[in-house]
């Protein structure tokens, strides 16, 4: 067993309206309880609103929780840092830009560019995008600009890297080669990944284990181990078994509440 990496203990989060004393705020998150390893690669799965972002966010340190705590290594999490590599769905480059400029700017904001420039080479290389060095946002597909978001992340040598459905807006066969390219740079680089995702082939296909949460307010309400050898068969009868249960529990849990 590799060594606990990240704690989530009894976590809580309501939103309230600040404009309003008497408003009751809505629970996002209720009692959450999770424990993930080093190098795991680990999904977040459950209905529109049960509060997956919210739980990445929380980890990221992009927001506080009210009760509970987040712990990387035995430290609390309090605010945003660059061992916590963040991918938005939309990947938030910068427009102005190039490929190249985009990878650096973590390096240039940490002022480590000038110690560290031979690295921006190596992250486009690794996440499949050599040639593209000189293109701007607005000259690549959208696949091509999550693998750059992926690269500005990964510069820095996240422990942790948190996937906010990063592949959502993609089609079907973009989709599938950014999943590819996740496999390989995770194997390449160890990072620990946590995904949110709505996908249920896609946990499978990439997880070694899946949380499933309820509607709001969002508890997990069961963590699955996936046991399928990699590399994996979407085809394969053992796959099919095994997306059958996931999704019949799924729906179980959307429809406890």
């Amino acid at each position: 067993m590799s060594e606990k990496e990240l704690e989530i203990r009894d976590v809580s989060r309501i939103y309230t309206d600040s404009g309003n004393a008497q408003a009751n705020g809505v629970e996002a998150l209720q009692h959450v309880n999770l424990d993930v390893y080093e190098g795991e690669f680990v999904s977040i799965i459950g209905p529109s609103g049960c509060g997956k972002t919210t739980l990445l966010r929380l980890i990221g340190g992009l927001d506080l929780p009210q009760a509970g705590e987040i712990l990387l290594h035995g430290q609390a999490i309090t605010g945003p840092d660059p061992s916590r590599g963040y991918i938005f769905q939309q990947g938030g480059l910068f427009p102005f830009m190039t490929v190249e400029g985009n990878v650096a700017s973590g390096l240039k904001a940490r002022h480590l560019y000038g110690k560290k420039k031979q690295d921006v080479q190596k992250y486009i290389d690794l996440v499949g995008l050599t040639g593209f060095e000189k293109a701007y946002p607005h000259e690549i597909s959208g696949g091509m600009a999550q693998r750059v978001a992926i690269a500005r992340a990964l510069i820095n040598e996240p422990e942790l890297l948190l996937l906010d459905e990063p592949m959502g807006a993609l089609d079907s066969f973009t989709r599938a080669d950014l999943q590819e390219k996740l496999l390989e740079i995770r194997q390449k680089s160890g990072a620990t990944m946590i995904l949110v995702t709505h996908d249920v082939d896609e946990a499978i296909y990439l997880s070694d284990r899946l949380v499933i949460m309820t509607p709001r307010p969002g508890r997990i309400s069961e963590i699955l181990k996936i046991d399928l050898p990699h590399p994996r068969d979407r085809g394969s009868e053992a796959f099919s078994l095994l997306r059958s249960s996931i999704l019949e529990k799924f729906h179980l849990a959307s429809a406890h509440e």
